[in-house]
């Protein structure tokens, strides 16, 4: 398990470790690293991966779609019917995919995934962005 700060919207810094299970109301949702999306998108297990930055600044290549995470509950016809698809949040570095998977969690949504430094751990890694 590899802890990482983050800080968000005013809140003291916060460890977050990766690969870890959230326990929120309703559910509960996991924190993963580039490395793990990574093994997922090449796995039959690909999931639905949703950009929840707000204001956009690019998709990690094979984005699905981009919905803002504070109204990712109005737009749920854009997410897979079945609540027991997998789905990848990201955002530029965390505390708003993680507002995201709270609510979908919180939705049924069983396996929903939360991308550890966001987008910006993932360039950061090399990997493809889209309209950076």
């Amino acid at each position: 398990m590899m802890l990482l700060p983050t800080s968000g919207f005013g809140q003291a810094p916060e460890a977050i470790a990766v690969g870890e299970r959230v326990e929120v109301s309703g559910g509960a949702y996991w924190n993963i690293s580039v490395t793990e999306l990574q093994a997922m998108r090449a796995s039959d297990g690909v999931p639905r991966l949703v950009n929840v930055h707000v204001p956009f600044q690019g998709d990690i290549a094979g984005t699905d779609v981009s919905i803002s995470f504070r109204e990712i509950a109005d737009h749920l016809d854009q997410l897979p019917t079945d609540k027991d698809a997998p789905i990848a949040l990201y955002c530029a570095s965390g505390p708003m995919s993680v507002r995201a998977a709270t609510t979908l969690a919180g939705l049924g949504y069983t396996k929903v995934y939360s991308l550890v430094g966001g987008f910006r751990a993932w360039a950061a890694a090399g990997l493809p962005m889209v309209n950076p």
